[in-house]
């Protein structure tokens, strides 16, 4: 992938208050070019046809970001991260306070937790009623789980 893509969709999803989280550029006979963004607070769906607008046109303007798209036509998808992505960052972990996480440790047993903190280097997590400090280094996988019916809330 081009780089300057990149710097052409961060640029436009910036300046409307959102970070870039992930970019994917398929092949095949008609490429679909993946953009997953996200925002403290959430997205604003709404929101997400006109910042789709603008990418595509910056894309058209910028000669270095369409000549790596590539010829001809491409489907353009712009979306939040949704629940089902995995938390890789200190902002995902921030951004989801007080959800509930499923983790899969680099050593040891699966475990959920309610997040009740996180800053650049662990995640705090409530897991049955203790807080427990966990460093990003030592988490394979975490993903938010849905919860449909929270006692809690």
């Amino acid at each position: 992938m081009d780089h300057r893509i990149a710097d052409v969709v961060r640029d436009v999803v910036g300046a409307h208050g959102l970070d870039l989280d992930d970019l994917t550029l398929g092949g095949g006979q008609r490429r679909l070019l993946r953009i997953v963004v996200d925002a403290d607070g959430g997205v604003d769906l709404d929101a997400l046809g006109p910042v789709s607008r603008e990418i595509s046109a910056a894309i058209d303007e910028d000669p270095e970001a369409s000549r790596a798209v590539g010829d001809g036509p491409f489907t353009l998808e712009v979306t939040s991260r949704g629940t089902d992505r995995p938390l890789t960052l200190p902002r995902h972990w921030q951004r989801n306070v007080g959800r509930l996480v499923a983790v899969t440790p680099v050593d040891g047993d699966r475990f959920a937790g309610r997040v009740v903190g996180a800053d650049d280097d662990a995640a705090t997590l409530t897991v049955a009623k203790v807080d427990r400090r966990v460093p990003y280094s030592e988490i394979r996988t975490a993903v938010v789980q849905v919860e449909l019916n929270r006692k809690d809330a």
